[in-house]
């Protein structure tokens, strides 16, 4: 990576320091979180052109389409996954700028991430090199297929919406595992859900009005 991985002015310590209070004044209060946020580099992750908006609290182009999302639902995200305790390994899906999986391999052993632009992919492991994160497994492939040979999972985050959740997302999740996934369509409604497996099935709840690029059928060179 070019960048520096410190910072300077805009991309300062002190600059994120602010975004982190932001954070917690609007809610995210698991400090783990907070504090992974706080150390990792998001300014790395973007075109060094917009460097000095990595840590404004929007979501950020990234190229082919795609964004860098919200720090507010990076961690929002990551807070209800880790709410019943650390899972050992945790499946994402839509690797996009690498950025969420970074804060997520700082909180959990294993982190299995799946991406189907290939270029994207490229970039992210690049930049989890330039952090020595070691413990992040990255696949070319299509997202909604998951990565069924590492299955199953207790806990699945899916960063780009479906218009419905992928049966086969949801037969990659342990008994007791957790879903994180926006669902709806680009220009209509979506919702972030949860959703947990039981013994007997699927329970489904909705939690906030998101916004996210679709999650997309086919793999891109």
């Amino acid at each position: 990576m070019q960048q520096n991985i410190e910072g300077i002015g805009m991309t300062s310590q002190r600059t994120r320091d602010r975004l982190i209070e932001r954070l917690r004044q609007e809610g995210i209060g698991n400090e783990r979180v907070l504090e992974v946020m706080r150390t990792t580099p998001r300014h790395i992750f973007i075109d060094e052109a917009m460097s000095s908006r990595a840590y404004e609290d929007s979501s950020l182009p990234i190229g082919h389409g795609q964004t860098i999302s919200q720090p507010y639902i990076v961690a929002r995200m990551t807070e209800i996954l880790l709410k019943n305790g650390i899972p050992d390994t945790v499946l994402e899906v839509g690797t996009g700028s690498g950025y969420q999986s970074a804060v997520l391999a700082r909180l959990i052993p294993r982190v299995y991430t799946v991406e189907r632009i290939s270029a994207l992919l490229q970039r992210a492991r690049q930049c989890h090199q330039a952090l020595k994160l070691h413990n992040i497994y990255t696949k070319h492939s299509d997202g909604s297929w998951g990565w069924p040979e590492k299955a199953p999972y207790p806990a699945i985050m899916v960063t780009a919406a479906p218009e419905q959740v992928p049966p086969s997302l949801l037969e990659q999740l342990t008994i007791g595992g957790r879903m994180v996934i926006p669902v709806g369509s680009v220009n209509g409604h979506q919702v972030l859900k949860l959703i947990t497996r039981s013994d007997t099935g699927y329970d489904e709840k909705v939690l906030d009005a998101v916004r996210f690029v679709p999650l997309l059928d086919g793999s891109v060179r």
